[in-house]
């Protein structure tokens, strides 16, 4: 069970075994359920363990999977749903610049998209971040694609209301 992305031509789909078996057995404790679809690591914590996946774009029976990132790290999933729990996905929302959001869903769906298997004629994901069209609709999300290198400026907003110390053990794949 284990492909890399770098093993991936451009414009693959996740191929099912894209984890080693221990991520695998790891990422189904920390979401408390079996995950749907082929993923991979892309941000681990400092011991190794898988803080943010890189989900296939169709899961395993065929459907879409809007959300490409997903942040699977206990405490930053914690610290993030106080932080949205006190208001912070209202805050955020006019917080950022709208147009900038707008252009990062767009940059998320065009990654997204790019990952779909070639010649898919099936039902496909759609919008940006999240599954969102525009606006923020989870800041997991957001922060998940920014602790992976993504442009997100609501990933930013998150990452500064955290504090520099919140991700400081994470170590971000190549």
């Amino acid at each position: 069970m284990a492909a890399a992305a770098s093993d991936r031509a451009a414009g693959d789909a996740l191929p099912a075994a894209a984890s080693s078996g221990n991520d695998y057995s790891e990422v189904a404790r920390l979401l408390g359920r079996e995950p749907s679809g082929a993923f991979e690591v892309v941000v681990r914590d400092s011991s190794g363990a898988p803080a943010v996946i890189r989900n296939a774009p169709i899961l395993g029976d065929g459907r879409p999977m809007p959300t490409l990132y997903w942040l699977v790290d206990e405490q930053l999933r914690r610290l993030v749903s106080r932080l949205e729990s006190e208001g912070g996905v209202r805050a955020a929302e006019a917080a950022v610049d709208a147009d900038e959001l707008a252009a990062a869903h767009a940059r998320y769906a065009a990654e997204r998209d790019s990952a779909l298997p070639a010649g898919h004629t099936g039902p496909a994901p759609a919008a940006g971040v999240g599954g969102t069209r525009r606006g923020v609709k989870c800041l997991h999300a957001h922060y998940a694609w920014h602790l992976a290198g993504g442009d997100d400026p609501v990933g930013r907003w998150v990452a500064e209301r955290l504090g520099p110390a919140a991700a400081s053990s994470l170590r971000r794949l190549s």
